[in-house]
């Protein structure tokens, strides 16, 4: 109970007492994901009785945002405003502790929240399955690169990555390789291949740019990877 109160803790502002170190509840990362991208899926069902489509996707997405605290967006805007070409790590390490946001990553947390949004209204009665699938999978997501990284930098991401463990790692892929296919199983096929692609090269540029990864890497990844799954549940297959 303390790792899924912990876990809690960490991905969502809900003020509970107790609970455990984050990397010791990633277990539970792609469990809570999913009820939150439920949870939105509740305030869109809800909205649409009093308000056209748009504005109830956006209800939705307001209520994600607010519900983490704007977590993962931090680490989108983070990362796009640090990783320019030519900056040696210790430049980019430092930008990445900057709390300043440039126009960069207020371009990223756009482009990212524009997409989810049209994705939200495009998908229509699927919305609801598809923001649990891809909300829950993009935790877990982020759980897998951190397992398979090196840490970088100093602060919670580093504590994260260096104390995460394997079992709390596997149970976390298992939860969210089953989510990716709550859409269907073609669709669930693609999202976890694209999936585990996005991850791989994720890993492989971190790794070149800083030697590992930290806390924002983490999020841009994680935040990265909902938008992919949005937009490939936006798919219907025709076979």
């Amino acid at each position: 109970m303390g790792r899924l109160v912990g876990a809690v803790q960490f991905l969502t502002i809900l003020p509970i007492p107790g609970g455990i170190e984050p990397h010791r509840a990633a277990f539970f990362f792609p469990l809570v994901g999913a009820a939150l991208g439920a949870a939105a899926g509740c305030v869109l069902w809800g909205a649409l009785y009093v308000v056209p489509a748009p504005v109830a996707a956006l209800l939705a997405l307001l209520f994600l945002m607010v519900a983490t605290g704007g977590l993962h967006e931090d680490g989108l805007a983070d990362v796009f405003d640090a990783f320019r070409a030519g900056r040696p790590p210790e430049r980019i390490l430092a930008i990445l502790k900057d709390s300043r946001i440039g126009s960069y990553g207020a371009l990223a947390i756009v482009i990212a929240s524009l997409l989810r949004w049209q994705a939200i209204v495009a998908l229509g009665d699927r919305a609801f399955p598809a923001l649990a699938a891809a909300v829950g999978a993009s935790r877990g997501g982020m759980v897998l690169l951190a397992y398979l990284s090196k840490p970088a930098g100093e602060g919670l991401g580093k504590a994260f990555v260096a104390g995460l463990s394997g079992a709390s790692a596997i149970g976390a892929v298992v939860q969210a390789a089953a989510l990716v296919f709550l859409c269907g199983p073609i669709n669930g096929a693609v999202a976890l291949a694209a999936s585990a692609l996005t991850l791989l090269l994720a890993r492989a540029y971190f790794q070149r740019r800083i030697g590992g990864v930290n806390g924002d890497c983490l999020g841009a990844t994680c935040q990265i990877l909902e938008v992919l799954l949005l937009l490939i549940y936006l798919w219907r297959p025709s076979f």
